[in-house]
């Protein structure tokens, strides 16, 4: 979520919502500002995310919160992630397929093998990689080996715990173990607008979805408020082992809204709403 420029976060560092993709979950079906200073006067210019993971075949763009910590960096994304090749996607619509009732790690878990659990599967995949639980270790490891099929999740391991470095962590405001100060609340959370099956095999599956990102500190003495960004994240999935799993996934910016004039709202209650409202689950 992620992000200050783009997030592509769900929750709290196994803190705020628990376990790897947060409490608190809502299942739910896919449907077919102020002028002032923010916390305190902070605000930032933004950038685009820059992929930092490449490995044997596998090329990952972080989430959102690399760009955060690193803004001005280049414009880059990973290969596989733009338009669709599939033109005459219809909207998406509720389906009548009953979303899952399984889970592993907290993960939703078990999706339906067709083109319509697929696009589940890469809602729910983009929810939990965008969480704050990815800003710890071993909440971190649990995802990957939970979402991504066993070869690519041995490639990945140690470029991002390489990638999550304690002075990366130290650039969002968060300690070594991804935890955020006394008094604050760090946020991370992708919320999914939509999916598009660009290919679908019984095999696997090439899934497009469009979010919008939070990340940020909310807190006093924040100088980095919670921001939003919109991205599209696509996902490479194979169906392994009765269910499905990540192979390679890509981020690319946008598309973006023209912003609204809502009121920014203050630290406090954005510390309120995170802890308030639960994430989603998400069924087509």
């Amino acid at each position: 979520m992620s992000l200050g420029d783009e997030p592509g976060y769900g929750d709290s560092s196994r803190g705020e919502d628990g376990g790897y993709g947060g409490s608190g979950q809502t299942r739910t079906r896919l449907p077919g500002g102020g002028g002032g200073d923010v916390y305190g006067g902070a605000r930032r210019g933004r950038s685009s995310s820059r992929s930092l993971v490449t490995v044997v075949g596998v090329v990952v763009l972080l989430i959102a919160a690399i760009a955060f910590a690193n803004r001005g960096g280049d414009d880059s994304s990973s290969s596989g992630g733009g338009g669709s090749d599939n033109a005459g996607t219809s909207p998406t619509a509720a389906s009548g397929e009953r979303p899952v009732e399984s889970e592993v790690a907290g993960i939703p878990a078990g999706f339906a093998h067709s083109e319509q659990g697929a696009e589940s599967a890469a809602a729910n995949y983009a929810v939990v990689l965008g969480s704050t639980g990815m800003f710890n270790k071993n909440s971190r490891h649990g995802i990957v080996n939970t979402i991504y099929t066993s070869a690519a999740a041995g490639q990945l391991q140690g470029p991002m715990d390489t990638a999550y470095s304690a002075d990366f962590l130290s650039k969002l405001g968060l300690d070594a173990n991804g935890n955020p100060p006394d008094g604050s609340t760090f946020v991370s959370r992708t919320v999914p607008v939509g999916t598009n099956a660009q290919q679908y095999s019984d095999s696997a599956a090439k899934v497009s979805v469009w979010y919008m990102g939070l990340i940020g500190m909310s807190g006093e003495t924040s100088t980095d408020p919670v921001t939003s960004t919109w991205k599209t994240w696509t996902f490479d999935l194979q169906w392994d082992n009765d269910d499905w799993k990540i192979v390679t996934d890509s981020q690319t910016d946008g598309p973006a809204p023209v912003p609204g004039d809502d009121r920014a709202a203050a630290s406090d209650e954005i510390s309120k709403a995170i802890e308030e409202y639960g994430g989603f689950t998400y069924a087509r």
